[in-house]
This record gives C-alpha cells, structure tokens and sequence, in this order.
C-alpha cells in the first residue's frame, strides 16, 4: 500500500477511536466510569503511550539509518562507475565497447531501481547488459604491461560494482513489516478511545484530538516514506549515477 494511503488509514482509525471512546461514555452504566475505572484507563493508556513512543522513536531512527545508508551506497556505486569509465578511458581504444556497454547497464539499473517498471521472474537484477559487460572487460586483450594492470583493477571494480547493485537492488524491496505497522496503528486507536472515554468533547477539544491525530501519523508516514528510497516524497534521487558516467564522444 501507498504509505500516504496507509497514514490516512491510520489517520481515519484515531478519529474511529476517539468517536468510539465517545460511544462508550454514553452507553457505559455510569458505575462503569467511576473514578476507579478512570485511574485504571488513564495508568493503561500511559503505559501504552509510552510503549508507542518508544516503538515510534526506534522506528524512526531505524528507518533514518536505513535511508542514510542506501544514499551511501548509491554515492558509493556512482564512484565506481566513474573509476571503472576512467580505467577503460586509459585502456585504450580496444576498451570504447566496454565503455558503451557500461552505460546501458547503469541506465538499465536505474530504470529498474528508480521505476520499477520490470516484471518479476523475467530478469536477472544485474540484467543482461551487466553480464555481457562483465564479459566483454574480461575479454579485453592484454598486450602491454599497463593493459594487464588496468584489466586486473577493471575487473575488481566490476566484479565490487555488481555486488553493490545486488545489495542496493534487494534492499530497495525492503519493507516494514506489516504486523508491526498494524500492531501501532491499534495501539494508537486504543489511546485515542480512552482519551474520549472519560472526558466530553467541545470545538476545542476535537480540534487538539485531530492535531494530534495528524502528528502521529505524520510520524508514521516519515518511517514509511524512509522505507522506501527510491518511491515517494523522501527518495534518494538518482543524479549521482545518472552524472557518474557522460556521453561518449
């Protein structure tokens, strides 16, 4: 799901709850609502307030640590591919192929990273251009002892290269998990009942309930946007790599 949709959802359920909480103030007997009952809610909802603010706050801070981490990666990959173009470059003409070949496959991941426009179970995440690039570095003929050097340092930076993309490609996919997500959304629909429960609500007091609503998740929609680094309002933009490697000549 859509992580907008799936904050307005959790948005919807805190309203649900503060209106079912109003529901059950008016059908409750009274001797249900007495002052024991409210010191009984109010202890209950602290304790899953703070059990929410703590899972919030690491949620946060792991999704934070995930988004920063694949910006690097990128960053990383964009510096490969302009260290294998240059080693290439001073391979000499025999290496204008590979050069070529490189440049399609990094348009081809970016198209497959960025827009995810590829069917499942009909591609290879390095792609066919990958592999065919791999091979032609591989294949490149080594005449002078420059040449075999450099050919020994492109093939590293291709072999570290194809590694980052599966890494990056595999942890793009990466979601949080649906039960933690839901399992927030109702603890967060719990609080908002008992906040309505006990006390009768005015103007003023439904508008800090759907303030505080939105905060919430607002908060949920930043770990969900965090999620996903390359979809959304938060996505590590490609422009490292899309620079990385100029048109040929």
């Amino acid at each position: 799901m859509d992580p907008i949709l799936e904050a307005l959802l959790a948005l919807l359920l805190m309203v649900l709850g503060a209106a079912f909480g109003v529901v059950l103030r008016r059908v409750l007997p009274d001797d249900h609502l007495d002052t024991h009952a409210k010191d009984i809610v109010r202890l209950g909802a602290a304790l899953v307030a703070t059990i929410t603010a703590l899972v919030l706050g690491l949620l946060i801070n792991s999704a934070n640590g995930f988004f920063e981490t694949q910006r690097s990666e990128v960053r990383r990959i964009a510096a490969d591919l302009i260290l294998l173009d240059t080693i290439l470059d001073n391979y000499g003409p025999q290496a204008i192929e590979s050069r070529r070949m490189l440049r399609t496959s990094t348009e081809i991941f970016i198209q497959q990273v960025w827009h995810d426009d590829v069917r499942p179970y009909q591609y290879s995440p390095l792609g066919s251009k990958a592999h065919a690039l791999f091979d032609s570095i591989a294949t490149l003929p080594m005449t002078t002892p420059l040449q075999r050097t450099l050919h020994d340092q492109a093939v590293a930076t291709a072999i570290r290269i194809a590694q980052s993309r599966l890494d990056l490609y595999e942890r793009s996919r990466a979601r949080l998990p649906a039960p933690i997500l839901y399992v927030v959304m109702f603890w967060l629909t719990a609080l908002f009942a008992s906040f309505s429960l006990f006390s009768p609500l005015n103007p003023t007091s439904i508008a800090a309930l759907i303030l505080v609503a939105l905060c919430a998740s607002a908060a949920l929609l930043l770990i969900l946007e965090m999620e996903r680094p390359f979809t959304g309002l938060m996505q590590v933009p490609p422009r490292a790599l899309v620079s990385a490697l100029p048109p040929l000549p």
